[in-house]
């Protein structure tokens, strides 16, 4: 196989639950592996590789899908080398999305829609480029200020969304007191989840 070869957890068609592409289609490519085990991380599971893979294979297998908008995520997509698999899809016509943690500063010239959902040690810059910084909302007293700070690394025309954890009403409640204090951030919820689609 070739160096180039990147480990999958899984590649799936289904609708984007999260930040600014709620709702639309979107084929998801998710890449195992993740270094920084947050307790509360829902994809837990992305740990795991099922297949390695060449950009090459990657894209046959998008292609089975009548679909534009590809969600690179994880696991924590920047840990591996996705560069060639960033080019191979842009000029292949696709629409690239990347969910991140932003720990890892990388190249996001190609890239459609940056989302960056900070944990531990945000690079300064991933938060700079982000299109959505996408903040999760839990029984921490200090997440809510916490987020409210990244408002400072906003690009024109980015946006801040607060998302409550584990779409639990406690959490949905702060998030919404927190909007209308706020009017410029938005909320998130996991659509996916609420309405059970993958």
């Amino acid at each position: 196989m070739s160096s180039e070869c990147l480990n999958i957890n899984e590649i799936f068609y289904s609708i984007q639950g999260e930040g600014l592409y709620t709702g639309c289609a979107a084929v998801f490519v998710r890449l195992a592996g993740c270094t920084m085990g947050c307790s509360w991380c829902d994809t837990k599971y992305a740990a795991q590789t099922n297949m390695r893979l060449a950009p090459q294979s990657i894209l046959d297998e998008i292609k089975k899908y009548n679909c534009p908008r590809i969600v690179i995520t994880g696991g924590e997509p920047c840990e591996q080398q996705i560069t060639p698999l960033l080019d191979l899809l842009h000029s292949n016509g696709f629409e690239i999305h990347i969910e991140t943690n932003g720990s890892i500063n990388i190249n996001t010239q190609k890239v459609k829609c940056l989302t960056v959902s900070p944990k531990r040690n945000p690079h300064p810059e991933m938060l700079k480029k982000a299109d959505a910084i996408k903040c999760v909302i839990d029984d921490n007293p200090q997440s809510s200020s916490q987020a409210l700070d990244y408002q400072k690394y906003l690009k024109n025309g980015a946006t801040l969304f607060i998302q409550p954890e584990g779409n639990k009403k406690e959490n949905l409640i702060k998030c919404l007191e927190l909007i209308k204090q706020n009017p410029q951030i938005r909320l998130s919820v996991q659509l996916h989840k609420l309405i059970d689609v993958k």
